[in-house]
């Protein structure tokens, strides 16, 4: 069976880190048979959930805006990569509110949904310790546990700064693409 995957870049530098990251990801996965979809969310407008739980009730989510079409790559996908780079020790505010939306899949009838998504992430960082990274880490882990999706790896790559610096990076970018292979 052909894997879906969503690959979704949380940095707003389209050619940056993240996305030459999470694009070697995709490249491993697409490698292998896998069928990739990316996305940027830097160039797509998703509004803040606001919190009205119309979603909780079952219906669509009020919020009219690019999450519309979302949802059912969302849905359609066995795996997601989730990229973003490190901001003020946490995901960038495109990451987040991408994430925040999906509380569109909390009631039952969407959880269904998405019953069976996996997925990875991948987070490239300014700063030399992996620790600083930690906070992102723990977001995702708490967040995919939370909507029941398996966390199947990450990559981390501290010392990636200055936009393309993750090329330099050779053991990470074949991390990131040997990754990609085992999703397919």
């Amino acid at each position: 069976m052909t894997k879906r995957i969503l690959a979704v870049v949380g940095s707003p530098r389209r050619g940056g880190n993240t996305h030459i990251l999470v694009s070697k990801i995709a490249e491993g996965a697409a490698g292998k048979g896998a069928l990739v979809d990316e996305l940027l969310l830097g160039g797509l407008s998703i509004n803040e959930c606001d919190g009205c739980h119309v979603c909780w009730k079952g219906r669509d989510c009020s919020k009219t805006d690019d999450m519309q079409d979302l949802y059912p790559r969302i849905i359609a996908s066995d795996v997601i990569i989730f990229g973003t780079p490190v901001y003020w020790y946490g995901p960038t505010a495109l990451m987040k509110a991408f994430i925040d939306r999906f509380v569109y899949f909390n009631c039952p009838e969407n959880r269904k949904k998405i019953q069976g998504l996996s997925a990875v992430i991948a987070v490239p960082f300014e700063e030399d310790d992996p620790e600083m990274a930690s906070g992102v880490i723990e977001f995702f882990n708490k967040s995919l546990a939370y909507l029941e999706i398996e966390l199947l790896g990450r990559i981390i790559v501290p010392g990636a700064g200055e936009k393309g610096a993750v090329r330099r990076k050779e053991e990470s970018l074949q991390q990131a693409y040997d990754l990609g292979r085992t999703l397919a």
